[in-house]
């Protein structure tokens, strides 16, 4: 009997209060946004519904890539695209956890229809269903995202580029041609983090924290552009209180970003990596992002001194195009300076003297440099292949009775645009000052809690940062549709 008098109930309720029939593919937000007058009434008067809907709307949740919601998991299934607007609303609002996300939609049961939790039916309620019910439990919450794959929310960001590149294009501002470079430095929640914590080895990388397996001690160093501090000859300080740079157990999230004029900034693509990897081993992953979601490679780029390689340098470069570069302050690496050494007409290293170096023979260094490249020894013009001098014109005795001087340098040609760049010119300067976007990406992605998440396993550690970058670029995508209304309307 209790079988038919739910049967016999049900259809009663509104069509907006039934159990989606499909719970696979939650396309709700985007078919709301794009026709909010088919909101129920009830949800069309909250303003809170109304902002999410505004926000999260305009991205292609229908096309979001999904598991096998048939699939008998041993529990209901939750879709993905349901968790992840979760998130996002989690972090817009400031919620630390899992734990207060879950009262917050309790308190406001008309976001679990909206987002696509499969409802558990409830008819004698207001709502048609059973809120606490249709919510998974926190636990569940925190597993789910800890194994959601990268690449889903990946989907999304890219999502998001697109949308923003289509409303510049209806704003009429063209492509856009320079992009920023940055890490962010991520403290892992671990005691070994804490100075207030007594830990033994607390810098031992040798010694992973227990409360953390995936991550990795790291340096954040003060000044990545000075040479290291020769040693006083008065007053001398000893070594343990020369300050190099602060030690953290984490991550690190590398994030290149487009301004656009004056108005925004807004995220390209982004990588997490445990904290031990270096600034450059980012370069090229997030490049890859850059040309498949912008279709082409922009002209010029801008970071600190940290991006100072040759393949950086060598990656901007087009032969036809001079106004392609990269601007990237000298980081005077192996004690050269930024005017340390010049180059003949046809790209070989000059010697003390101003001669034009030989190479002697070339090789694949597979060692010294993230990639793999040919590298070259060029040697005294005065002594190869034949001596034709009997002193070095630079008075260098002591290389001279060894053969001269040498020079070994990759062959590529971002070896020496290192220090052909002009980087008092005009050029440099004007594209060097749009690094100050990515310093504004980096301090809206602290304010929504970056810098110190409360995960202890770099998958999760990862989700949430693309959404913290993904959560960004759809306010930017806000700021310009209302740039783009109030344009039409002068």
């Amino acid at each position: 009997m209790a079988a038919e008098f739910s049967v016999a109930q049900l259809p009663l309720l509104p069509d907006w209060r039934l159990p989606p029939r499909n719970p696979g593919k939650s396309g709700f937000l985007h078919t709301y946004w794009e026709h909010p007058e088919a909101l129920p009434e009830a949800v069309r008067a909250s303003p809170i519904i109304q902002r999410y809907v505004a926000l999260l709307g305009p991205l292609h949740w229908d096309a979001l890539p999904e598991r096998n919601l048939e699939r008998d998991w041993g529990q209901t299934a939750i879709p993905y695209a349901a968790l992840i607007a979760a998130e996002l609303i989690r972090l817009n609002e400031g919620l630390p956890s899992a734990s207060k996300l879950q009262r917050f939609l309790r308190e406001h049961p008309d976001f679990i229809w909206l987002l696509g939790f499969p409802l558990v039916p409830q008819p004698d309620s207001a709502l048609g269903f059973n809120p606490l019910a249709s919510l998974p439990t926190v636990r569940h919450v925190n597993r789910l995202f800890r194994h959601l794959r990268n690449p889903v929310l990946q989907f999304l960001l890219a999502d998001s580029v697109q949308l923003i590149l289509a409303e510049l294009y209806h704003l009429g501002v063209g492509p856009l041609e320079c992009i920023s470079l940055d890490t962010k430095h991520i403290l892992a929640w671990v005691k070994e983090n804490n100075p207030k914590a007594y830990v033994g080895d607390r810098f031992n990388k040798d010694h992973q924290p227990a409360g953390d397996p995936d991550c990795r001690l790291g340096c954040k160093r003060r000044h990545n552009q000075r040479p290291a501090p020769s040693t006083p000859t008065t007053n001398p300080v000893p070594a343990t209180g020369v300050k190099v740079g602060e030690y953290y157990w984490g991550y690190g999230s590398g994030v290149v970003v487009a301004k656009i004029a004056d108005r925004a900034e807004f995220v390209l693509a982004e990588l997490t990596q445990p904290f031990d990897q270096g600034d450059v081993s980012y370069f090229f992953p997030l490049m890859r992002q850059v040309e498949a979601r912008l279709g082409y490679r922009p002209r010029i780029a801008t970071g600190d001194a940290a991006f100072d390689a040759w393949y950086v340098y060598a990656y901007f470069y087009r032969e036809n195009d001079p106004a392609a570069f990269a601007a990237i302050p000298f980081s005077q690496k192996g004690g050269y300076k930024a005017d340390g050494r010049h180059f003949a007409a046809d790209g070989a290293p000059l010697c003390a003297a101003g001669l034009a170096m030989p190479l002697q023979f070339t090789y694949t260094d597979r060692t010294t440099c993230l990639v793999e490249h040919e590298r070259g020894k060029y040697v005294c013009p005065l002594q190869f292949p034949t001596r034709t001098a009997r002193r070095c014109p630079a008075h260098h005795t002591q290389q001279w009775r060894n053969g001269g001087c040498i020079a070994m340098m990759p062959i590529s040609i971002g070896a020496r645009l290192r220090y052909q760049l002009d980087r008092h010119s005009d050029a440099y300067l004007t594209a060097y000052r749009q690094r100050t976007a990515v310093e504004r990406i980096n301090s809206q992605a602290v304010a929504f809690g970056i810098e110190r998440p409360h995960f202890r396993n770099g998958g999760a550690i990862a989700n949430q940062n693309t959404l913290i970058y993904l959560l960004i670029n759809l306010h930017c995508l806000q700021r310009l549709h209302q740039w783009r209304i109030a344009s039409a309307k002068l």
